[in-house]
């Protein structure tokens, strides 16, 4: 590792990619793993959690690692390709050390943690050596003194009770797309992923929730306070969130649908009033709704929203007043893709794909598989008898519910075979 630098900090490795010795990038890193010992005696870095395409998690030994830079990290390329399962002797930098709060040796400093810092020792094991500590704030400074010490100046960090807040961590899952964040907070010991998901904001709690195994989801929600997991709920997709409430006791369902805002909490009951793996109830009662005088600029300017997903935003539905479901009759549905072809002044009315049979609420998952299948489409609308708009079904929203409740964690063992 002649051009590795000779002390690299933690927190600015994550995301890194990895290279193997071909140039071809293998994955990005995750976390550091170490071995703690007694108190002041610097730990040693086993190696790094790395996220391979299709996002499962591996483990990559430090002597596998040949170069790390500030922008790469390479390695041998021989990677040991079965998932990663922490053991009870191993310590995650990022998910368990970073935010523990500890003080500074023969001082009254105290602090947390916001950076650890690993070098390489004589041994050519690479050890922790170096903790970035920032003290709380005081008075009007916006941010508390830091404090960059040797790792046997620190007393806190080889106790498993001491306080640890989340702030730094909080950091690292707000830079990471919803299913990432999902999967790091899976992977964390229950007291801590309860303290994380504490610790987030209701929107981007409500982001990774919705990418989360439903136990994973029914944990952390009864985790929460009554009215905190209800704003957690409003910040939810509709269909996301009747989902959730389905698998909580019937007593507690009904506690947190009656503290959500009372339009919020209409689209879900609505939702829950249809059987489950139905159109109905696995719909989302908020497509892109535009009246027969709209546009296709105004089409387009909707489906700009970055909050749609792709299969939302594929479709738009025209249909008379009210504009909000249950609509007014579902006149047609224009298709993104043609309406990029046309002048921006035209109505979408005269672009209409209305050959198309929508579906009704009650048809089951196989129908509703069926027709996306036959016609190509990766939405289609769900009418009631009277051809008013109840939703749409997206592909996505089909997959959720084809696939098995544990689907995720069945996926993370094919993937990844027997723990290392």
């Amino acid at each position: 590792m002649s051009s590795t630098p000779s002390r690299v900090f933690a927190a600015r490795l994550v995301g890194l990619p990895i290279f193997d010795p071909q140039g071809d990038q293998v994955g990005k890193v995750r976390d550091l793993v170490v071995a703690m010992r007694i108190e002041g005696t610097q730990p040693r870095v086993l190696g790094m959690v790395a996220e391979v395409f299709g996002r499962r998690r591996i483990f990559v030994p430090m002597t596998r690692v040949t170069n790390i830079d500030s922008a790469h990290v390479y390695t041998t390329g021989l990677l040991n390709m079965r998932r990663f399962e922490q053991r009870s002797t191993e310590t995650l930098v990022i998910g368990q050390m970073l935010d523990r709060t500890v003080t500074i040796t023969g001082s009254d400093v105290t602090g947390s943690v916001y950076d650890v810092a690993m070098e390489p020792a004589r041994n050519r094991d690479w050890v922790l050596s170096r903790v970035a500590i920032r003290e709380a704030s005081k008075g009007f400074r916006r941010r508390g003194q830091t404090h960059v010490v040797e790792w046997r100046d620190v007393i806190g960090l080889s106790r498993r009770d001491e306080t640890q807040g989340a702030a730094h961590l909080i950091a690292a899952i707000n830079e990471m797309r919803p299913a990432d964040a999902a999967n790091l907070l899976h992977d964390l010991p229950p007291d801590r992923r309860a303290a994380v998901a504490l610790a987030l904001d209701d929107e981007r709690l409500a982001d990774v929730l919705e990418e989360m195994p439903d136990s994973d989801q029914v944990e952390i929600l009864k985790g929460l306070d009554s009215e905190r997991a209800a704003d957690v709920l409003e910040e939810m997709s509709p269909d996301d969130a009747a989902d959730l409430v389905r698998d909580l006791p019937p007593e507690t369902a009904e506690i947190l649908l009656d503290l959500m805002e009372p339009d919020e909490a209409e689209d879900v009951r609505r939702l829950l009033n249809y059987v489950e793996d139905t159109a109905g109830a696995m719909m989302t009662p908020e497509p892109v709704i535009l009246g027969t005088d709209a546009t296709i600029a105004d089409a387009l300017a909707h489906v700009r929203n970055p909050d749609l997903t792709p299969a939302l935003a594929a479709l738009v539905y025209i249909c008379r007043p009210p504009l909000e479901a249950p609509t007014g009759k579902l006149i047609g549905v224009a298709h993104i893709q043609r309406l990029l072809r046309e002048p921006p002044s035209t109505l979408v009315a005269g672009a209409l794909d209305d050959s198309l049979e929508p579906l009704r609420p009650e048809a089951s998952i196989d129908e509703v598989a069926a027709h996306l299948a036959t016609y190509n489409l990766v939405a289609a609308p769900v009418v009631d008898e009277d051809r008013r708009l109840l939703g749409a079904v997206t592909v996505d929203d089909l997959l959720d519910h084809m696939l098995p409740s544990n689907w995720r964690d069945v996926a993370r063992a094919a993937r990844g075979g027997e723990p290392r």
